[in-house]
């Protein structure tokens, strides 16, 4: 299990390094850069440190045919024009400077002159607070009327549960939202219309949680829903638990020890691949709603073209779910011995 775990984290960072890899050299192939915001002394600084850095290059003189022009500045009469340097070579300079100094380079445009990874930093908490909400909220509730559902099978309330899933499982979570704001928000003005300021209420910062909850877990609870009615209703019609019965246990003790166990198997792993669902899926909640997450900072920074932001924000979504996928895989070891021993054989 110990070298199986080893080379499923090699496998992931392999993978994560790819991704960045490939994200980099395609958003550098867009062009140049948003413009570069804030005065002439911070632009200026800016380029000193890309220049260190090994981005850019400086001339006095313009050069036809180099690369791309990104600024030309005036100091104390002599002219600076700052030209980025070929791709590949930003590429290597760009692993150089993460391995070494851990330095993921300045905004250009969201926060001028700001290290990225602090960006990234600030507004993190907020949408990693709002995931797991989402998710506490989601999971019970659904593997709840799962549970029901499965239980009653073909039965009126079987249809019901299955009917109202089938319909809301299909509603995108902009629409949802959307829906909510309009109902809740301007219509009635029960809710924040907006997401919170620091200043405001305690109620309000509370009261601006329940939209994006709902939103965020409104596709999650139908599709723990579906899934845990498929797994119990499986179970259910097993010969094992056939036989539990035959040996004297009631149709609830053997729903109790058997049914619900096994099919907790492939539910329980599943609870992690959901949080990164949710995780990518607020990228609209937030730019909807005004949430200050590295959702909407995600959006933004692909707009303005802030490239360093970009890949850290990159870096976090790539992290996080290759990194649930690792303990979805070694988790069914852990819940179910009998796959650890197969993949010990296997082995």
């Amino acid at each position: 299990m110990l070298k199986y775990s080893i080379k499923r984290i090699i496998l992931a960072l392999i993978t994560a390094f790819i991704i960045l890899s490939l994200t980099f050299i395609l958003v550098k192939s867009l062009g140049i850069s948003g413009s570069f915001g804030g005065k002439e002394n911070i632009r200026h600084g800016y380029y000193l440190t890309q220049l260190e850095l090994g981005y850019v290059v400086v001339f006095d003189t313009p050069q036809e045919g180099y690369g791309e022009l990104l600024e030309k500045f005036s100091i104390d009469g002599v002219n600076e024009y700052y030209y980025a340097r070929p791709i590949l070579e930003q590429y290597f300079n760009w692993l150089g400077n993460i391995f070494t100094k851990w330095d993921w380079g300045e905004s250009t445009s969201i926060e001028p002159g700001s290290l990225a990874t602090e960006i990234i930093i600030r507004r993190l908490p907020t949408s990693m607070i709002l995931n797991i909400i989402s998710v506490i909220v989601s999971v019970p509730l659904g593997i709840g009327l799962g549970i029901l559902a499965g239980l009653k099978k073909n039965t009126w309330i079987d249809h019901f549960i299955s009917t109202i899933v089938m319909i809301f499982i299909s509603i995108p979570s902009f629409v949802v939202i959307s829906f909510l704001m309009y109902l809740l928000c301007y219509h009635n003005h029960l809710l924040p219309s907006m997401w919170p300021m620091p200043s405001d209420s305690l109620q309000t910062k509370v009261l601006a949680f329940i939209i994006p909850v709902i939103s965020l877990s409104f596709g999650s609870v139908c599709g723990y829903t579906r899934f845990v009615r498929a797994e119990l209703c499986e179970v259910m019609s097993s010969e094992y638990l056939l036989l539990a019965r035959t040996k004297g246990l009631t149709k609830n003790q053997a729903i109790t020890r058997h049914a619900l166990k096994n099919a907790f198997v492939p539910i329980l792993p599943s609870i992690l691949a959901e949080f990164i669902g949710i995780f990518g899926g607020s990228m609209i909640l937030e730019k909807l709603y005004g949430i200050p997450g590295i959702g909407d900072l995600y959006i933004r920074a692909i707009n303005e073209k802030d490239y360093s932001v970009l890949m850290v924000d990159m870096a976090i979504f790539t992290t996080v779910g290759l990194l649930a996928g690792v303990i979805l895989d070694l988790s069914y070891g852990f819940i179910d011995p009998r796959i650890r021993m197969g993949e010990k054989n296997n082995g």
